[in-house]
């Protein structure tokens, strides 16, 4: 076979990347642990939130509404963040990226793969936690513009969440460390950003803390998508700051792409 049709039959980006997307996808579906504990973990906390607590938070809105949309954003994080600051390490640690790395597959390649993972996961767990909340505890489906807001805060959302899970994973030394290291980091941040409490209800020094973070601001893009915009008074800045959500998940966006750059490692330090 000549060159020339080697070069004709060799399959374009677009093609190696879907096929990479397709792979990780079957290998996340492979994961038990890993398809329980993203997927089914937040419609989980939902039914149990939900059935507890079912009074109001003030302006008609009931806590059931404020904290679905709280754990549709930690779903994104889960789902971005979580997910990849953990198996990252694990295929480093067994050299499946080391020998990625030899390989003629252009580098790009990976990343598009678990990018692709993360979107197609993403959007299936958003659609079972709405499908949960709406048709167990008659969330309100947003109408109009509002899914335009659903739409970009999501995506800005969890790029912002994968990009930080990529340039996590080198935190972590080994896989066995990567739970403990990443969990704890999670949690916090749920605890922080008004997704298991109003957010206005949290210490000062919490809130303003949490504000660094791209979970906090996630949380309230998607409480003006699901809220009545009366709500938005009683947010910290008193409306919904869309044009500060969006600047702040772009910002995230960038901080995450640069430090994926400058510190992704494909080895472990034993493997030099």
């Amino acid at each position: 076979m000549t060159t020339a049709t080697q070069s004709a039959t060799a399959p374009g980006p677009v093609a190696l990347g879907l096929r990479q997307g397709s792979l990780e996808i079957k290998q996340f579906s492979r994961s038990r642990e890993a398809v329980v504990f993203t997927m089914a973990f937040p419609a989980i906390m939902i039914v149990i939130f939900a059935s507890i607590f079912d009074g109001e938070i003030g302006g008609g809105v009931k806590f059931t509404q404020y904290f679905i949309t709280g754990m549709i954003a930690t779903g994104l994080l889960s789902v971005g963040f979580q997910s990849l600051a953990i198996q990252i390490p694990a295929e480093r640690d067994r050299g499946v990226l080391k020998r990625l790395r030899g390989t003629p597959m252009p580098k790009w390649v990976y990343f598009a793969g678990k990018v692709i993972m993360v979107l197609i996961v993403g959007l299936v767990e958003t659609v079972v936690l709405l499908a949960v909340s709406t048709i167990f505890f008659d969330l309100d489906l947003p109408s109009g513009t509002r899914w335009l807001t659903f739409l970009w805060v999501s995506l800005l959302g969890i790029s912002a969440c994968t990009l930080c899970g990529i340039a996590f994973s080198s935190v972590a030394r080994t896989a066995r460390s990567a739970p403990a290291v990443v969990t704890p980091v999670a949690l916090i941040l749920q605890f922080i950003s008004g997704v298991f409490f109003v957010f206005t209800s949290l210490p000062t020094w919490m809130q303003t803390v949490a504000a660094i973070f791209p979970l906090k601001w996630m949380c309230q893009g998607l409480r003006s998508v699901f809220l009545p915009d009366s709500f938005a008074s009683q947010e910290p800045g008193g409306s919904w700051e869309l044009g500060k959500v969006a600047l702040v998940l772009g910002i995230w966006c960038v901080i995450g792409l640069v430090l994926c750059i400058t510190t992704f490692r494909w080895t472990t330090k034993r493997d030099g």
